[in-house]
């Protein structure tokens, strides 16, 4: 395993951070047994794995709790992070809501914590002071946001700093590239990247936009026509499931699942610290891990490049995966 600086802090992290969305068993992903997900937790630390991302929204708190049962005797072992809600970023309402994570995490500290999405109704300078009183009680070790594009960076660092930035990136989800990641990398403020296997369509096993679930594709990506899409945009399916057959054949060609190849992409961005990668049991733990080991030589880098550069180019710069009207700014 490969592990890296977390910001400016001492935290060292693993490259693979194990993305506990699923543990909740919500609407997303489906019914989830615990005895599976505790499973995931103790296979990912044997592989090498100490990141783990949670956050109070995620299934009203359960996946923040089965994540703390999981690591009740191996605490020491994990970084953990987690996040509170936009409607959560008054004062008094951040230090419920971390008292509140702490309690379902069976922990007195969390080692980052996030603000999920920006606020644009509370004072970040207000938010920000709340998040500062809790790192000097000890109560979490290091500040960090997600969802911030470079206006809402450049007002975080007017008043603070954080850490790291969440963001949605993967080879069919560049827009981040455009100016939020070289204004993270100047300020050396790591990436975290969600959604790195784009909702499981960099798996491979969905043919088309037709075999994607429908809660699954709502994002800018799928026509507005698609049920439970919010935007109001044509969409790009032709663009992005050509980029997919592209991609399935450098994998053909260099003998690597596309799973791994695509964390293995990310891994090699400027200022990507982790890729936050969701697992449900411990083989895919396993699969996820093995995407460290991968080398991807230049001229591979540089045709995954080319065979997603229209998808990016059609998504523009809108940061936003879901919406027109983006709620990164």
């Amino acid at each position: 395993m490969e592990y890296r600086r977390l910001g400016r802090t001492d935290i060292q992290v693993s490259t693979i951070c194990l993305g506990t969305w699923g543990f909740a068993g919500d609407f997303m992903w489906g019914e989830q047994p615990e005895t599976d997900s505790a499973a995931t937790v103790h296979a990912a630390l044997e592989l090498g794995v100490n990141f783990f991302d949670t956050a109070e929204m995620y299934g009203d708190g359960v996946s923040e709790e089965v994540l703390g049962r999981a690591l009740k005797g191996r605490r020491h072992e994990a970084v953990i992070a987690s996040k509170v809600i936009d409607s959560h970023l008054a004062p008094d309402d951040i230090v419920t809501s971390c008292e509140g994570s702490l309690r379902r995490l069976q922990t007195d500290y969390i080692d980052l914590y996030q603000i999920h999405w920006p606020s644009r109704t509370i004072p970040l300078a207000d938010s920000m002071e709340a998040l500062m009183r809790l790192q000097e009680a000890g109560k979490i070790r290091a500040i960090g946001v997600s969802n911030f594009g470079t206006l809402d960076l450049g007002d975080l660092l007017a008043v603070g700093r954080a850490e790291s930035n969440q963001l949605a990136y993967s080879m069919l989800s560049r827009a981040v590239e455009y100016e939020i990641q070289p204004k993270c990398v100047a300020n050396e403020i790591s990436i975290l990247c969600y959604s790195p296997l784009m909702h499981g369509m960099l798996t491979g096993k969905f043919a088309g936009a037709d075999d994607v679930p429908v809660e699954r594709a709502r994002t800018r990506h799928f026509s507005s026509e698609r049920a439970m899409t919010v935007h109001s945009e044509a969409g790009c399916e032709a663009e992005t499931f050509a980029a997919i057959d592209g991609i399935r054949q450098v994998c053909a060609k260099i003998g690597h699942p596309m799973a791994e190849v695509a964390l293995a992409w990310l891994i090699r961005q400027p200022g990507v610290a982790a890729v936050v990668a969701g697992a449900r049991r411990p083989d895919q733990i396993a699969e996820l891990v093995r995407a460290v080991e991968i080398q991807l030589s230049d001229e591979t880098l540089a045709e995954l490049d080319r065979i997603t550069a229209p998808v990016k180019q059609k998504l523009g710069r809108n940061a936003d995966m879901w919406r027109t009207e983006s709620r990164i700014r």
